[in-house]
């Protein structure tokens, strides 16, 4: 593969994502910018200023401002637990996102092999047709399991099955 193939390749793939971008209903664009910057470092320095900034206020560490929200900081609690709660949901709507275009690269990247296993199974019977037709006496096992066409469904009911007992084996 040249360098050129390379680049082609990547182009293909970051259009499939920018075209999954950009299908993106609102909401799950929302959803994206929001875990962005939920990500972040600021955001973790805001929460910390906020939390430690409570408690001092809630013990009465700062001058000026009445206790609302005395130890065990109910309030806070609550804020905190409110706020984990939209965090998860937030951050579950873009890896939700985020494996549906997964699962088409992973279906794109499947189908592609399929088509290169067929293209080279036909390379290799060519190149048997043309052993044959120099004359060239060949016994290769090897060649011959290579070029019988691939079961798919074979694999997949082997996948299937092999899952199945991992699964099984999980459970015991």
């Amino acid at each position: 593969m040249t360098l050129h193939d390379k680049h082609k390749s990547h182009r293909i793939i970051e259009s499939l994502e920018a075209k999954e971008l950009e299908k993106r209903p609102f909401a799950i664009r929302v959803a994206d910018w929001l875990t962005s910057a939920f990500g972040s470092i600021i955001f973790l320095l805001v929460n910390l200023i906020v939390f430690v900034f409570w408690i001092l206020m809630n013990t009465g560490n700062v001058l000026g401002i009445p206790v609302f929200d005395p130890f065990p900081f109910i309030l806070l609690t609550m804020t905190v637990s409110l706020e984990a709660i939209f965090l998860t949901v937030i951050v579950l709507m873009s890896q939700n996102r985020q494996a549906e275009i997964t699962t088409l690269r992973e279906e794109l990247d499947m189908q592609v092999n399929l088509m290169a296993e067929r293209e080279i199974t036909k390379v290799l019977d060519l190149q048997k047709l043309i052993i044959k037709k120099l004359g060239i006496k060949l016994k290769d096992a090897e060649l011959e399991e290579m070029i019988k066409e691939t079961d798919i469904s074979y694999i997949e009911r082997q996948l299937a099955e092999q899952i199945k007992i991992s699964k099984k084996a999980k459970r015991a």
